[in-house]
């Protein structure tokens, strides 16, 4: 079904993340051909490369497009949010597949994403995840940056683990922040940035006490997930909100994380004086 080497259909949300992959995929001697979900994905990123504007539930017209641009393959990318049934535009395809659509919504994110990318690969479009096609916006394994995790720090990493392993059967978030074994936040419809803007806040009103610099963001996928979507994902602002929070710094998950822009990442880490960490793929709450 893959046709090594030939175009990548790249279906975009919102953020930095949907150029950044563009350009990994560009470095690999492959066309991105992008798919921009309207309402989420950003004109300015977008437009910059060959693309098309969709809306959700338009599966006819992204398979013709697909077609003629011969994208065999194809990823998701970007920030989205589940929509109400209500609020997706139906054509002749999807209507078809509507029961299945209805069945996948009725269960958490990881259900409904890999449930719709079974319906792209009965159209004969294969789902691949970042890693196939754009290894070099992967985490890497270590200490990325001059600074380096305390032996609190690495234990208040291992306490954030234990709280993803034990929420992933339930399909909630894939973040967590823990500050001197004590859990501060657990991610969920607010995405992470809000996570810390809340824990920056309760700092400010003093409903937070451990003292600025003490405190870990742990991102990890959630066990069982389909590792094609939904990867954990840092940039820049990522950074800056751990240190607006007050955290000593941020562990991901090398291997199944993604970073985009990496340099200005760890050049944040380093002004804002955080560790930065990409932790083994299985590392042991």
């Amino acid at each position: 079904m893959a046709a090594a080497g030939g175009p990548v259909a790249v279906i975009c949300g919102g953020g930095s993340f949907p150029g950044a992959v563009a350009e990994a995929i560009k470095r690999r001697g492959r066309r991105p051909v992008m798919f921009a979900v309207r309402g989420w994905a950003d004109p300015e990123v977008i437009e910059r490369y060959d693309h098309h504007w969709i809306a959700i539930g338009q599966a006819g017209r992204f398979f013709r497009l697909a077609r003629a641009e011969n994208c065999r393959e194809a990823l998701f990318i970007g920030t989205v949010l589940r929509p109400p049934l209500t609020q997706i535009r139906l054509d002749w395809q999807l209507l078809r597949l509507l029961p299945h659509v209805i069945r996948f919504f009725r269960g958490g994110d990881n259900r409904l994403l890999s449930g719709v990318a079974s319906l792209f690969e009965d159209g004969g479009v294969k789902i691949i995840g970042v890693d196939q096609v754009a290894p070099g916006i992967v985490v890497p394994e270590g200490i990325l940056g001059r600074n380096a995790p305390s032996p609190r720090d690495r234990a208040d990493i291992a306490r954030a683990l234990e709280v993803i392993t034990a929420l992933g059967p339930l399909d909630v978030g894939q973040a967590v922040v823990v500050a001197n074994n004590h859990v501060l936040a657990v991610e969920a419809a607010e995405g992470t940035d809000n996570m810390l803007a809340r824990i920056a806040e309760l700092r400010g009103k003093g409903r937070v006490t451990t003292p600025l610099g003490v405190g870990v963001l742990v991102k990890a996928p959630k066990p069982g997930q389909d590792r094609r979507f939904d990867l954990p994902a840092i940039g820049p602002r990522t950074v800056e909100n751990v240190a607006r929070a007050g955290l000593a710094g941020l562990a991901v998950t090398a291997g199944s994380s993604i970073v985009a822009e990496a340099a200005s990442v760890i050049a944040v880490a380093d002004r804002e004086n955080i560790f930065l960490l990409g932790m083994p793929e299985g590392m042991p709450a």
